[in-house]
């Protein structure tokens, strides 16, 4: 059972709506006490990396995911929002993060790029970790980003994609995994992504 994580400051329900069109069981769930069945998690992400950080400690969510997440391997997957709290700080709202994985977040150059970034842009496969094995060499997925994420280490980036900068638009290592881009919006090779995870196609 998949388990998206429902938060105020999420797209939860076009994920599962996603997930029911490809048949993968999954539900929402706002709490760590709604995740008895849940064996994989899913944090999706529209809004600010302090709205959603602060979001999840309210609800007890850091903690419990620590727990399922680093402790005992359970697969994971990060959204937009949900793959920039990944990493130790983000320029938005100057906040402190999972630190999952070591890196920082920094916002878009508005004086050489339209910020947020909206619409269709290529990434570009960087990585033989599984789950970048359900990305062509070059595909177009679906971004509304201000922010990229800029990875201590290279062999956590699975994705690149250029906007005035080359960014890690895909980061992998071992159980979770994460995309920029939103894989609910960015059609066939979007589902695609989506159901490799689902499918447990990837470590545990």
């Amino acid at each position: 059972m998949i388990g998206v994580i429902d938060y105020r400051a999420g797209n939860s329900r076009s994920v599962t709506y996603a997930l029911d069109r490809l048949n993968c069981p999954s539900r929402l769930v706002s709490s760590p006490a709604e995740c008895g069945e849940v064996t994989r998690f899913v944090l999706p992400g529209v809004g600010s990396a302090g709205m959603t950080m602060k979001t999840l400690a309210d609800a007890g969510w850091l903690e419990y995911l620590a727990e399922r997440v680093l402790r005992d391997q359970a697969p994971f997957l990060g959204i937009c929002v949900g793959l920039q709290v990944l990493f130790e700080h983000s320029e938005e709202d100057d906040t402190a993060c999972l630190g999952w994985l070591p890196g920082t977040v920094r916002q878009f150059d508005s004086s050489r790029v339209r910020v947020p970034q909206i619409g269709w842009n290529t990434v570009t496969r960087a990585s033989d970790h599984p789950f970048a094995a359900a990305l062509p060499e070059r595909g177009h997925f679906y971004f509304v980003n201000s922010y990229y994420a800029v990875p201590t280490h290279d062999g956590d980036v699975a994705g690149r994609t250029d906007y005035s900068v080359e960014f890690a638009s895909v980061v992998a290592r071992g159980n979770i995994v994460a995309t920029q881009f939103h894989v609910e919006k960015s059609g066939p090779l979007g589902l695609t992504m989506l159901r490799h995870f689902a499918s447990g196609e990837e470590p545990c």
